[in-house]
């Protein structure tokens, strides 16, 4: 691949770091890492295009061989996609298997490596106020630039497995990178906000849950605006009601099978605590819910009759309770 030429740098990493009340070596060590990250994963940072759909986004190589993570819904009805390099050369890729609740997607590109490619890091230690740097090909591929480098931080964890950060996208860049400054990729940007600076991205963690089935060429799941809806939101199995002059949320009903009647939840139930963190209302729940994963076991404190005692739930996803297999 050819080499890269320059970096646009978008927005003055001087005031970024000015919110850190760093010395002035500490934020040249901050500039340093943030070009260097950028100069490191630029390469591997492609553009991907369907003449099929007349869709275009973003993505990024993660192998030798030409695996290529971006976003589903970049790739949603497209069989294959010009995979356009920074330096301008283009070759096609085939497009694998989705999991289109989480917005993730592979693709495998089909020309001679080795490719260049970035390395995997974790997006579930990732917490607010962590510096990322975010690639991609803002307004689709130009060939008089390289792709713009975005400096911002995590806003916010959730649902599911999305983060949310202050990274300024635009169209163009869905599907395109998240590093954090050790150089490793922790998330693919999935949605922009209105603003462009309050977007959400899919973090990695999520690929390697379902890495096997995409790379099989598996596709599932289904694209929603409202991120409760999610066929794979994790969820008690309870139908919530609320008593106003008392903090929790009472259980109006238990879908048999369901989590809640596992633990032994029952109607009149009121769920006051998660994890040891007070609840007042399902509006909370469901927040504090979409930052867990089907399967993971969670601690409720319940108040029955007057009586407060603690049971244990296994999470289940949404569509494993609500729709017929």
């Amino acid at each position: 691949m050819g080499s890269i030429q320059c970096l646009a740098i978008v927005g003055c990493l001087a005031a970024a770091f000015s919110t850190l009340h760093a010395s002035e070596p500490d934020l040249a060590a901050l500039e340093a890492k943030v070009k260097s990250v950028a100069q490191q994963n630029l390469p591997a940072t492609v553009a991907l295009l369907s003449e099929d759909t007349n869709s275009s986004g973003s993505g990024v190589l993660v192998s030798a061989d030409g695996l290529i993570l971006t976003a589903a819904h970049v790739v949603q009805g497209a069989k294959e996609m010009f995979v356009v390099f920074p330096d301008g050369e283009q070759i096609t890729g085939k497009v694998l298997g989705a999991n289109y609740s989480k917005d993730i997607a592979m693709v495998k590109a089909t020309g001679k490596g080795p490719f260049p490619f970035v390395k995997l890091g974790e997006s579930k230690p990732l917490q607010a106020g962590d510096w990322l740097v975010a690639l991609g090909h803002s307004t689709g591929f130009d060939a008089t630039r390289t792709p713009p480098v975005r400096f911002g931080r995590v806003i916010s964890e959730g649902p599911g497995n999305f983060l949310t950060t202050d990274c300024t996208l635009i169209g163009g860049d869905s599907g395109g990178p998240l590093f954090d400054l050790d150089g490793k990729l922790v998330g693919i940007h999935s949605s922009i906000g209105k603003d462009r600076e309050n977007n959400n991205h899919a973090g990695i963690d999520g690929f390697k849950d379902d890495w096997d089935r995409m790379l099989d060429g598996k596709s599932w799941g289904a694209l929603t605006l409202n991120p409760f809806a999610n066929p794979e939101m994790p969820v008690l199995g309870i139908a919530m009601g609320m008593r106003p002059e008392q903090k929790g949320v009472m259980v109006d009903g238990v879908v048999d099978g369901s989590p809640a009647a596992m633990a032994g939840l029952k109607v009149g139930d009121m769920i006051v605590a998660l994890d040891g963190s007070a609840i007042n209302d399902g509006g909370e729940l469901l927040q504090m819910l979409a930052k867990r994963e089907a399967g993971d076991s969670v601690k409720l404190d319940v108040l029955r009759d007057d009586i407060t005692f603690s049971t244990t739930a296994k999470l289940m996803r949404r569509n494993e309770i609500f729709e017929s297999p």
